[in-house]
């Protein structure tokens, strides 16, 4: 499996670039920006991107998928809970963001328990609210991968101090989607190191 981590966007946010050696057929997840740095990963690996995944439709995870979905023909895909989100800017404004963001409409809606296929690569979508309604987690099981977007993080849990958090949901969401994953389940997070379910469990101080 290829992974490649890209920080984008005014945030840094972590977009991953994902792909399955034998087809070359790949994914983007939380294109946050930087769309000609994401292109050219893109091209040296020599993939043909199927999606582009959102783990949720803030700003800082959406900002790149107009220019990538134009450049590569691929399927937008988004949780249906943050196509209100999507469509005004991924809230922006609240982070004092000038300049407008857009994006097309999701292609596909994600759901709980859902199945995409990358190539020979099945993602698994785990719905996890809290940090926003519509927040999602992409679980590789056979590769013992996930993509936690801003829910589960090196040493700390997603914010819900923002519209549309709660804190409760939040906990649930991790408590009952991600720990009950394999303790060497690798993490890929929304901002920072990569870690594991196992040392969450263990030294995550909001666990």
């Amino acid at each position: 499996m290829i992974i490649r981590t890209l920080l984008v966007g005014l945030i840094q946010t972590n977009c991953y670039l994902i792909g399955d050696e034998a087809t070359r057929e790949g994914a983007v997840i939380d294109p946050g920006g930087d769309p000609d740095s994401i292109l050219a990963a893109i091209k040296a690996e020599g993939l043909t991107i199927r999606y582009i995944l959102n783990t949720h439709a803030h700003f800082d995870h959406i900002a790149a998928n107009e220019p990538l979905l134009a450049a590569t023909g691929a399927s937008l895909a988004l949780h249906p809970a943050d196509a209100k989100l999507l469509a005004t800017g991924g809230g922006g404004k609240w982070f004092g963001l000038l300049s407008s963001i857009s994006s097309p409409d999701p292609d596909v809606e994600l759901d709980d328990g859902q199945e995409l296929a990358v190539g020979g690569l099945r993602l698994k979508v785990l719905h996890t609210p809290g940090h926003w309604p519509g927040h999602v987690a992409f679980y590789l099981p056979e590769e013992g991968v996930l993509f936690s977007g801003d829910v589960l993080f090196q040493n700390g849990i997603g914010r819900t101090d923002l519209p549309g958090g709660d804190y409760a949901t939040l906990m649930a969401s991790i408590r009952h989607k991600l720990l009950t994953l394999p303790d060497e389940t690798v993490v890929y997070p929304g901002h920072g190191p990569a870690t594991t379910i196992g040392a969450e469990r263990r030294h995550n101080r909001f666990l």
